[in-house]
């Protein structure tokens, strides 16, 4: 049995597969990444797999490279679902103390959130999550961690959250092919928060803001609950689709303008500024201004942020998330974003960093803060027991286990 056990997460992006491993040091339980890759994705667009042929093909080509990294094979692992299809509802379940004595086992708690799964859904969707936001105990509500209370009726709020089956079948069927027993899956950009946020800033509210390159995430929490998820159909591609458009040029030349030359701030820029695009590959030997490529990108910033402010008014939290927002994901390393986003949702705003112990330098990109947060969710739901690893309680297909109290005592600030 492995002294330090290892968790390993597969992130499915539309441009890219990123695989991560990691382990848990005994000294402090703290996780430490030991390797991470990434390869080119086919057969995924807008975090929907398109071609399993394509896609398995992607998925065991990053795993390869993170084996070779870490010296051992990938067997299970964690899988990000895109939040694209999912839908997110808040549902009650009920159940008698079964003791005479009326103290609340962990048996109690779990047949109280197996309740709350009652929930009507659209036909062809399949429960994703059931995560406990707080309990009551004989009418006394906000209890947090009600194992050991005593009581003859428990109830509890969850937020359950459901995908489409054929999208998780889909990935299902990838990852299997490609190797790998799916040990749990779990929506993206709640991996995401897990690592650019901090306990403390979910409880105080903030809002998680992942730009993919195809669509970009939102998560709002407050008091440390997930109050809502939206999915915005914009990412890092409409910026570098706007450059082609406005600079009259290829897609490639102009991903290799943003990443040179761009930034969503003109007036950070001086209008006397120019870009040479020959030293990007362009036949011709066109210089543009630097000024106008910052206005293209600004009028893509300024309606990216006017969804996601639709996004915090459907949580009625817009302006008012005092631990503001978090930018993550490779859209959000375009240069001025943050100060757009302070800007344009009124409201503090960060790139939300990717902060683990590691020697894997890509790791703390924003791009694999989805493949990081999967293993910290990893880390942080679940353990070990007889040196086997049990499943994350309320998550997914796994059952419940006797590990009820782990996942409570995580709810309490």
């Amino acid at each position: 049995m492995s002294r330090n056990p290892q968790f390993a997460s597969i992130d499915i992006g539309s441009t890219a597969i990123r695989v991560v491993v990691g382990q848990k040091r005994e000294a402090n339980e703290s996780i430490q990444i030991i390797a991470a890759s990434e390869h080119s994705s086919e057969g995924v667009a807008r975090g929907i797999i398109t071609s399993i042929e394509d896609a398995t093909g992607s998925i065991s080509a990053a795993l390869e490279k993170c084996e070779r990294m870490c010296g051992s094979p990938i067997e299970t692992a964690v899988i990000g679902i895109s939040g694209s299809q999912a839908l997110v509802n808040t549902s009650k379940g009920i159940t008698a103390i079964a003791k005479a004595n009326g103290e609340i086992s962990p048996e109690d708690v779990e047949r109280a959130i197996e309740a709350a799964e009652v929930v009507a859904v659209p036909p062809n969707y399949k429960l994703l999550h059931n995560i406990p936001k707080n309990f009551t105990v004989d009418g006394q509500s906000g209890i947090k961690d009600p194992i050991g209370m005593t009581g003859s009726r428990l109830e509890v709020e969850t937020q359950v959250i459901h995908c489409l089956s054929s999208h998780i079948e889909n990935v299902s069927k990838c990852a299997t092919r490609a190797g790998v027993e799916i040990s749990e899956m779990v929506l993206g950009i709640l991996a995401a928060s897990e690592a650019v946020t901090t306990s403390r800033q979910r409880d105080l509210g903030v809002a998680v803001v992942n730009i993919g390159a195809q669509a970009t995430n939102v998560a709002v929490y407050e008091n440390g609950d997930l109050i809502h998820l939206g999915t915005i159909p914009v990412g890092g591609a409409h910026f570098t689709n706007d450059i082609a458009i406005g600079l009259r040029v290829s897609i490639d030349l102009a991903e290799k303008v943003k990443l040179g030359y761009g930034t969503v701030l003109p007036n950070d820029v001086s209008k006397h500024d120019e870009v040479d695009l020959s030293e990007f590959g362009a036949e011709s030997l066109e210089r543009v201004s630097h000024k106008h490529i910052a206005e293209i990108l600004e009028a893509r910033s300024e309606e990216l942020f006017s969804l996601v402010n639709k996004e915090l008014a459907k949580a009625r939290r817009a302006g008012l998330l005092p631990a503001g927002v978090a930018l993550t994901g490779g859209g959000s390393k375009l240069p001025g974003l943050a100060e757009a986003a302070k800007k344009d949702l009124k409201l503090p705003a960060s790139a939300g960093s990717v902060e683990v112990l590691t020697a894997v330098d890509k790791v703390n990109d924003p791009q694999f803060s989805t493949a990081v947060g999967l293993i910290l969710w990893t880390a942080k739901y679940s353990g070990y027991e007889g040196g086997r690893r049990f499943r994350i309680p309320f998550l997914s297909f796994g059952g419940m286990t006797d590990k009820v109290r782990k996942f409570v005592k995580t709810l309490m600030p």
